[in-house]
């Protein structure tokens, strides 16, 4: 390499997430020489290695002569330091965007053009205009079941896989979403492990809600755990509660929800295929799938979660799973924290028995566990529920789940927010419904899941009674700033509780 073609990196300390940036001065010459411009992509190489990036172009004085600036993440994966010498080059043409396209103007996708977008993608190709280009041409019912097998079947492909030899059945319980505080994952996963069933739950963290699985669980245990330490809690309990980007288990998943969590999007096709490629990745063979069904819940219509539940079967069983979909109850929230913390302290409430508990996640928790015993055991849900019901009741689930703390590494204590702030009611009347989308909303603004101590402790519940100055909530947050945000946004919507006589 001539000098003339070398420069000299610089670590610019910038936080492009996943995305690697590199920044080159607007007179530099190789800029000038290849045609380069804002937003191009690169192909920059270094000792053999070598990373696709997007070029941003900046004034003079930002850097040095004969210098390259890297963000963060281009920094880490070239694997440089910065003085590293360093060529820049047009990156090659990635030809699978044709896929993208064809699919944007409405036409099937076969299982090769598939499979040359997750590579792609995977290997850090795609820049996120064009991760976002792919989402949305799928979103909206625009993946069929052939496309969504494909799609399932790749993203396995594109990461490694957990096998169990010892165990004939493998369990795996997954909700849609759609519900503020629904944490049933780390009770059910307590419940029926304790019963004996083997079920090494891997997570994901949250991508339209205030808090997934994995988020909440990270509150109160390690969930970052390798293959072997997974294994290796799953030998010693039965079952683990970890999430799933920790272990490149489907790792092009992890990069779809990063884009999907900005655009606060969850396409149909995505959502089969981010879920089913966790659950065979895991080495699961039995999988339940929750749908909640609500006004303002993520799936809104019986006709919606019926047409989902169908291709959750079909695309289940065509790769080999064990398939069993439940239609449930989404009018409303589940429990009363809604955020990481808050969340954890209602897993933990109905596990220790407490009688504050609150009721319904306890109930719903046990409704799940009771479709699991009978998945595996045929007890019929009547008998198996009093099983579920046992479990908890004795105690045993809350000793299951510390053995589970245990093997994984208990965290420190829940954190708590700087600040908190209770909202009361203006009028009397009863709780007609609460609007979970935009009570989402506003914990999200609150700060919630970055900030763990951040959210919503609910007071009431739909079907409640109140009178004027009753606490309606606590918000939580970290700084004013984020707490005047949030409360900004609740007084503009307050009717997301509707209040009438």
């Amino acid at each position: 390499m001539g000098k003339k073609q070398q420069l000299i990196a610089l670590d610019m300390g910038i936080d492009t997430h996943q995305e690697p940036v590199v920044y080159m001065r607007n007179d530099c010459h190789i800029c000038l020489a290849e045609g380069l411009k804002a937003s191009s992509r690169v192909l920059v190489i270094s000792d053999g290695q070598h990373i696709i990036a997007t070029l941003n172009v900046v004034e003079q004085h930002v850097l040095p002569v004969q210098h390259i600036g890297f963000s963060s993440v281009a920094l880490q994966r070239l694997g440089v330091e910065s003085g590293a010498s360093v060529q820049v080059k047009h990156a090659p043409v990635v030809s699978s965007t044709s896929a993208v396209r064809k699919k944007i103007y409405g036409h099937e996708l076969s299982e090769s053009d598939i499979r040359s977008i997750v590579v792609d993608i995977r290997d850090h190709h795609y820049s996120d205009i064009e991760i976002t280009s792919f989402l949305c041409a799928c979103a909206g019912n625009n993946l069929n079941s052939a496309e969504i097998v494909s799609l399932t079947r790749m993203m396995v492909e594109s990461g490694k896989c957990l096998s169990w030899p010892k165990h004939k059945n493998v369990f795996d319980k997954h909700c849609v979403g759609g519900l503020p505080g629904n944490r049933t994952t780390p009770l059910v996963v307590a419940i029926v492990s304790a019963a004996g069933l083997i079920i090494p739950k891997n997570s994901s963290r949250a991508i339209t809600s205030p808090a997934g699985t994995a988020d909440t669980m990270e509150v109160l245990m390690k969930v970052e755990l390798d293959l072997p330490e997974i294994q290796a809690v799953v030998d010693k309990t039965g079952a683990c509660l970890v999430w799933g980007g920790a272990v490149n288990l489907s790792p092009i998943d992890e990069i779809l929800i990063r884009i999907e969590s900005a655009l606060n999007l969850d396409g149909e096709g995505q959502l089969i295929a981010s879920v089913l490629s966790k659950k065979i990745a895991a080495g699961s063979t039995h999988v339940l799938i929750d749908i909640p069904v609500g006004g303002t819940a993520k799936i809104r219509t019986l006709a919606d979660a019926e047409r989902l539940a169908d291709l959750f079967m079909e695309v289940g069983t065509t790769l080999g799973l064990e398939m069993r979909c439940v239609i449930s109850d989404g009018s409303h929230p589940i429990g009363r924290g809604i955020g990481p913390a808050e969340e954890a302290r209602d897993v933990l409430a109905v596990l220790q028995r407490i009688e504050q508990a609150p009721q319904d996640l306890r109930l719903r928790a046990l409704t799940l566990s009771a479709q699991l015993l009978d998945f595996a055991n045929g007890y019929g849900l009547d008998v198996a529920l009093q099983i579920a019901t046992e479990i908890l009741d004795s105690g045993q689930a809350w000793q299951q789940f510390q053995r589970i703390v245990d093997a994984q590494g208990r965290a420190s204590k829940i954190p708590k927010a700087n600040h908190h702030t209770i909202e009361y009611a203006k009028r009397d009347g009863c709780v007609r419904s609460i609007d979970n989308r935009r009570l989402a909303r506003l914990a999200k603004l609150a700060g919630a899941p970055k900030e763990q101590g951040a959210g919503i402790r609910l007071h009431i519940d739909v079907g409640d009674k109140i009178v004027k100055g009753m606490p309606l909530f606590t918000l939580f947050t970290d700084t004013l700033g984020q707490r005047d945000y949030a409360l900004g946004y609740f007084h503009d919507n307050r009717d997301l509780f509707e209040i009438g006589v």
